[in-house]
């Protein structure tokens, strides 16, 4: 019997992974998740063979809960989940301690396979994403500026770069307009700039939006 936990704060999305685990393990019981909180105490309270985990959840992001769980000693394996593209969050996860890294656009059968081969003790990243690891590898002009950035400044630059408002990324994220704000000093002052329209230059420039 598969123990498996989603994290997840959209149900629409939780139902369709449910449906697709439940297709093809037949002896599988399944948590579900839709805060930061609810994971971690779910993790706690019970015995998970697997955590699928989304990167967006309200305030404390997935990497957020990573990082704690990783701290707190939490051994279980961990997939990623994100709208965003690999490149861009999976390095940082498998950097914290994640099992694997999948966008939530890949086939059913990419995150089966992702999901057994993490069961089975192994680590998962899709084609795709190993070949742009290896490039980076590869690459000798130094890291960018972004890459100092801790977990949520780099979200919150991202989200700058699409255009939100302080006020709105504050919403998104559940978190105080002052702490937004705190986030953007911080990012004016590592990536060295003054201005809104400098760090979306700046995004779009690194393939960052």
């Amino acid at each position: 019997m598969k123990r498996i936990l989603i994290g997840d704060d959209h149900s629409v999305v939780r139902r369709g992974l449910i449906e697709i685990l439940e297709d093809e393990f037949k002896k599988v019981t399944i948590g579900e998740a839709a805060t930061a909180a609810e994971v971690t105490e779910k993790v706690r309270a019970d015995n998970w063979d697997i955590l699928i985990l989304d990167v967006n959840l309200p305030g404390r992001s997935g990497l957020d809960v990573l990082a704690d769980l990783r701290s707190a000693g939490a051994q279980l394996p961990i997939l990623m989940l994100s709208m965003h593209p690999e490149d861009q969050f999976a390095l940082r996860a498998l950097k914290a301690g994640a099992s694997g890294y999948l966008s939530k656009d890949s086939a059913s059968d990419e995150l089966l396979k992702a999901v057994k081969k993490i069961l089975e003790g192994g680590k998962y990243v899709s084609p795709a994403l190993a070949e742009k690891l290896a490039m980076n590898l590869a690459d000798n002009s130094g890291n960018a500026l972004h890459e100092s950035l801790s977990d949520r400044e780099f979200q919150v630059l991202r989200m700058i770069a699409n255009g939100k408002t302080v006020g709105e990324i504050a919403e998104t994220l559940s978190l105080s307009v002052k702490t937004i704000s705190t986030y953007r000093t911080r990012l004016l002052e590592k990536l060295r700039m003054k201005t809104n329209a400098e760090l979306t230059r700046y995004g779009i420039e690194n393939k960052l939006v």
